[in-house]
């Protein structure tokens, strides 16, 4: 049994947060999520970068150098996309649109993840394939991308339904 101390009323502040505090609130925790995942994405980009200047790069077939440029493209749409809420946040802060902020840059951040999530699934198959060969390449990247489908799109939409 929880003790409830005299003159409260038991509530978690955030209960009664305003609908600006809990803006503010939804906000702060968004960039900081953003930046978690930004920094992810730059490390991708960074590594793909130098993938071009290695001494191996010239000897990539047609199918990895498409997957190279199409990987190096999604990282670049990820980053984008991710960086859009902190855009936003820049362009209309004191216009009192945060509501209409959060709302949006929490869409960016998942359409942001679909990106990323291709991106690191392309990383691992130009990867598999130069290491392992195509058919482990296509093998192991599948699997990689039911794990990233899983855990972040399935996991968290089967997590907001009502517990029965």
């Amino acid at each position: 049994m929880s003790h409830i101390p005299p003159g409260s009323s038991g509530l978690s502040p955030l209960v009664r947060e305003t609908p600006a505090e809990r803006a503010d609130r939804n906000l702060i925790e968004l960039l900081q999520e953003l930046r978690v995942v930004q920094t992810g994405v730059q490390i991708v980009f960074a590594f793909l970068l130098g993938v071009a200047f290695t001494s191996q790069f010239p000897r990539l077939d047609t199918f990895e150098r498409t997957t190279y440029v199409v990987t190096l493209l999604l990282t670049v749409v990820a980053s984008a996309v991710l960086a859009t809420p902190v855009a936003l946040h820049r362009g209309l802060f004191h216009r009192g649109a945060k509501v209409r902020i959060v709302a949006l840059s929490a869409r960016l951040a998942e359409i942001g993840l679909i990106f990323l999530a291709l991106a690191l699934n392309g990383a691992v198959l130009l990867l598999m394939d130069v290491v392992l060969g195509r058919t482990a390449a296509f093998t192991v990247t599948t699997a990689t991308l039911v794990m990233f489908t899983g855990l972040w799109f399935v996991l968290p939409r089967a997590l907001r339904r009502p517990a029965r």
